[in-house]
């Protein structure tokens, strides 16, 4: 399990197709069968050249999933899919992967990440739709690092090669950090490598890793101390979040490990770091504590 940023890609992804709706507003093109002004949901019939372009239908798919008409979607977001736009086949594939508006069904999402990297693989990293490639080729590795029961077979060298493909052409932080987990078992400096890329992108689940294996690693107060610098700045950002109890238990069970020299190391490189990095959280934290230690009369009436 990872925990990522509020900026990460996945979000900024789910911002770009957000962003198709008041961009592409009511497509002036759209036919009154394609559309139901009335809030009714759209039948789910098949998109044609007659209704709509394939960019058009994308953006029309998009608007009907945030307005609420999922079942609807799925008709524009397959034809623009099966007619060139990977951003409409990288959302049928999540929606499929969840079960979000269908029935949850692994293998049609397989499908659909297939379609991607079979047609935009080599697309180029600065591509509009490069972060949807790059999206689908990690979840495409991780099927091939899992299985699907009785139709995708475990693959964990598969796995590999397309991580390293999304990792090192498309520079993704999730691709990084998967690639990490794979060789953190039997070869830490690799698993540094990729970890250490995926964190200073922002990637929290990869910075507590990253710590972890350099801690394990060090040899010496100031390695052991950057390691646990980067547990203390990964627990810092997961704070509050969903799924961050192995963060937050990774982190006590290094903090343990150290002596009193180790941890006032890291305790000051992390606030330096966080100063740098995330001065949002620094000056929230001084906040709360300067709420906290204010008598509970005037807590109040700060209220």
């Amino acid at each position: 399990m990872k925990i990522k940023t509020a900026t990460s890609e996945e979000s900024s992804m789910v911002s770009a197709m957000r962003k198709l709706v008041l961009v592409g507003g009511m497509v002036a093109s759209m036919s009154a069968a394609a559309v139901a002004f009335d809030g009714t949901p759209t039948p789910n019939k098949t998109i044609g050249p007659s209704d709509l372009s394939p960019t058009e239908a994308l953006r029309n798919g998009a608007r009907q999933y945030y307005s609420g008409d999922k079942a609807g979607a799925i008709s524009s977001l397959r034809y623009a899919a099966e007619n060139g736009q990977p951003m409409a086949a990288w959302k049928l594939g999540k929606m499929y992967a969840t079960g979000d508006g269908v029935q949850e069904d692994d293998t049609k999402a397989f499908q659909y990440y297939s379609q991607i990297v079979r047609e935009h693989g080599d697309d180029h990293p600065d591509a509009p739709d490069a972060p949807f490639v790059a999206s689908a080729f990690v979840a495409l590795g991780k099927y091939y690092l899992n299985g699907i029961s009785e139709t995708v077979p475990q693959n964990v060298g598969r796995a590999k090669q397309i991580f390293t493909h999304a990792a090192s052409y498309f520079g993704d932080p999730d691709a990084q950090y998967e690639l990490g987990m794979i060789y953190q078992p039997n070869n830490g400096r690799l698993a540094v490598r990729w970890f250490n890329l995926a964190a200073i992108k922002g990637h929290v689940g990869a910075q507590a890793r990253l710590g972890e294996t350099l801690f394990s690693l060090g040899r010496s107060d100031s390695r052991k101390a950057r390691g646990l610098m980067w547990m203390n700045v990964a627990r810092e950002q997961a704070k509050g979040n969903a799924g961050a109890d192995w963060i937050n238990g990774l982190h006590e069970q290094y903090f343990a490990q150290a002596d009193e020299k180790v941890r006032r190391l890291a305790s000051a490189m992390t606030d330096s770091w966080m100063r740098l990095n995330r001065p949002d959280l620094v000056e929230t934290a001084t906040a709360t504590a300067a709420t906290a230690a204010q008598p509970a009369s005037q807590q109040q009436e700060a209220q």
